[in-house]
Order: C-alpha cells, then structure tokens, then sequence
C-alpha cells in the first residue's frame, strides 16, 4: 500500500527562498508540494482552502507577516504543522519558543534541512503530540500580543559571511523600496526588510519614526536644531544629519521629553 504523502506548503516573499526549498524537496518522495506563495494573506486563503500538512513559513513578510497568519489560523482552528524559516536569530528563538517543528536559519543548508524534515515528519506522525502542539502555539500567541518582542541583534549577509549587528548599535534606518538601509558609524547595510516592518521589530522606546521614509535611534541623537518652517535638523553622534518631519515631531517629543 502506498503511502499518503505529506501535503506541503511554501509560503515566503523571496521567489528564490522558494525555489530553494522546491529544490531541497524535490528528491523526497514522501512530500508533495501543493501550492506556494508570497504573503500572509494569499496563504491564509491557500491553507484553509487546500489544508496542508506541513507549511514552511517565512517570519518577515510584508503586509502580514508569519506570526499575524497564525493568529488567523488559530482563531479558526487551522493550524497545520509549522517549520518557521527566518533570516533573524531572535525570530528564530521565538519559533522554537513558539513550539513549531523546527526552524530553519536562513541560510541553511540541506544537512539542516534534512533534519528540520526528519523531525516533521515524526511530529506528523504523532497525533497526539502534534494536536498539544497547536494549544501551546495558541497559548503563545496570545502571550505574545501581550509582550511583544524586540530585536536585539540582526543576523547580516555581508560577501558569502554572515556577520552580527545589534540593534542599539544602529544609528538611522532608510526606507528604500522593499529594502532599507541601517546605518551604523561609518558604515552601512542593505537588507531586504520594509519599514513598516522594522518598526513592528525594533525597540519602541528606542527607535523613532521622523520621516515616512526614516526610523532614527533615539539614543544615537546629539542634538535638535529649529528650522524655520517648524521642522527639525537633528545632528546624530557620528555628525550626520538628518530631517525631523513636522508629522513626526510629536511623537519624537513625547519619547524624549519637551525641551527645558
């Protein structure tokens, strides 16, 4: 007798993050690929109307990322089985935290992979465990939106090596299209990361919108000078300087405090 194969989704932004993992899988005959796509809303749409097995899902995604899918699917109770894939280490710790499977950092390689696998495939086949499982996914999900968590650390891909930045370390961030820009000191990285969703992962207390297009750590500013049209030049501790929007002046002043 044949046996069923395990029914896969891959959800993920980067079409070559799926194309990758279309790869690792295409040897193992026991899973089968049933759809694929590249944002929390299309899957949400894509699980409940094909209800896969298992689903590899990126954590940082626009628009609705990983952990706000779950959510949908745990308020109506359709939490396949999860191996998380993340490019940042705290995302990473929060997936296992989270209970799922396994998590894969990207970049991962087919060894780890291999395992992620394995040890899905074990999981699938204990009912028991993998419906105590969704509770505690559930259960964390609702202790999450009570204590959101902040990055402290990002993992950088920086020519073939991988290389740590802390986030306090970070002077601005720069919007640029599906990109952003951290600049540190003298030095700079482009990642592929919104925003929006920066700001959804960083310190609230630290890091501070001043423009539509510029997140600023708070605690890099040396000094705010006055323009005459209402707004601000702010002067970072590296001698840079950046534009403090009239739209965001509020929101700077009510994190740092009125002026003496």
């Amino acid at each position: 007798m044949t046996k069923t194969p395990i029914r896969i989704l891959i959800i993920d932004d980067e079409p070559l993050a799926r194309d990758y993992l279309r790869h690792l899988l295409k040897e193992d005959e026991e899973m089968e690929i049933i759809g694929e796509c590249g944002n929390g809303r299309d899957a949400a749409r894509l699980i409940q109307a094909q209800k896969p097995d298992l689903i590899f899902l990126d954590v940082q995604m626009p628009e609705m990322d990983g952990f706000a899918l779950l959510k949908i699917l745990a308020a109506e109770k359709a939490l396949p089985a999860i191996v998380f894939t993340t490019a940042f280490e705290e995302h990473a710790i929060r997936a296992f935290e989270f209970h799922a499977l396994d998590y894969l950092l990207k970049p991962f390689d087919q060894i780890r992979f291999n395992q992620a696998v394995a040890h899905a495939k074990d999981r699938l086949a204990d009912l028991p465990n993998k419906n105590q499982e969704s509770r505690q996914i559930t259960e964390l999900l609702a202790d999450i939106e009570q204590k959101p968590p902040t990055l402290e650390r990002l993992l950088i891909k920086l020519n073939g090596r991988i290389v740590f930045l802390k986030t306090s370390e970070i002077d601005w961030i720069k919007a640029d299209d599906k990109y952003v820009h951290l600049y540190f000191g003298t030095s700079s990285y482009l990642i592929r990361q919104t925003l929006s969703a920066m700001r959804t992962l960083l310190n609230p207390q630290v890091f501070v919108q001043i423009h539509r297009s510029t997140l600023v750590n708070v605690e890099r500013i040396r000094e705010l000078q006055p323009m005459f049209n209402g707004e601000y030049v702010i002067l970072m501790e590296n001698g840079a300087k950046l534009t403090l929007s009239r739209n965001y002046k509020n929101k700077v002043f009510a994190l740092l405090g009125k002026p003496l």
